[in-house]
């Protein structure tokens, strides 16, 4: 995610503005390795420092991150793993509880969440997100949106449940 961050400032603001968010995150990280595993800390200060740097919440951070992370970074650097995921938004989405299955037989090191579906109608689904790392979930909502965009589908992303308000994981209901 850390090197994402960096890919979609450095594309939209340059690399001066990377260069400033770094100073102003205290992260002294010269390249991100994109398989290896970095505490949530640092994300958490680089997206902080960008949100700040740019103008934005951090909340829309997170947002277009998730959404560069399908559009730009899983798609180009993992296009035959994407492919498989489903033929339409909804093959997509209720397959997602067995992607990341893959991943982690590509990257051991990684933790990535865990997905599951309920409420699953013509045109809605919704999606259990599941993760020992907390605050991602407009990271997530960031993902979904990315996602309805890879397969031309609008979408609307709406946050039923979530751990802020005590609940044991988030739930989003996602329409197309």
């Amino acid at each position: 995610m850390n090197r994402a961050i960096q890919e979609l400032v450095v594309e939209n603001h340059g690399e001066d503005t990377w260069d400033i968010i770094l100073r102003k995150s205290s992260v002294n990280v010269d390249y991100f390795i994109s398989a290896e595993p970095y505490e949530d800390a640092i994300t958490f200060k680089l997206a902080k420092a960008t949100s700040e740097e740019i103008g934005v919440s951090l909340e829309q951070t997170l947002v277009a991150l998730g959404e560069w992370w399908v559009i730009k970074t899983t798609s180009k650097n993992y296009p035959g793993l994407m492919s498989s995921g489903g033929e339409n938004l909804k093959d997509f989405l209720l397959n997602l509880p067995n992607f990341h299955n893959r991943i982690m037989l590509m990257y051991p090191k990684l933790t990535p969440p865990e997905f599951k579906i309920s409420n699953i109608t013509s045109n809605s689904i919704h999606l259990h997100y599941f993760s020992k790392r907390e605050g991602l979930q407009e990271f997530v909502r960031g993902l979904l949106l990315g996602i309805g965009k890879l397969y031309n589908s609008p979408i609307d992303v709406d946050l039923l449940q979530t751990r802020l308000d005590g609940s044991s994981h988030e739930i989003f209901k996602v329409s197309w």
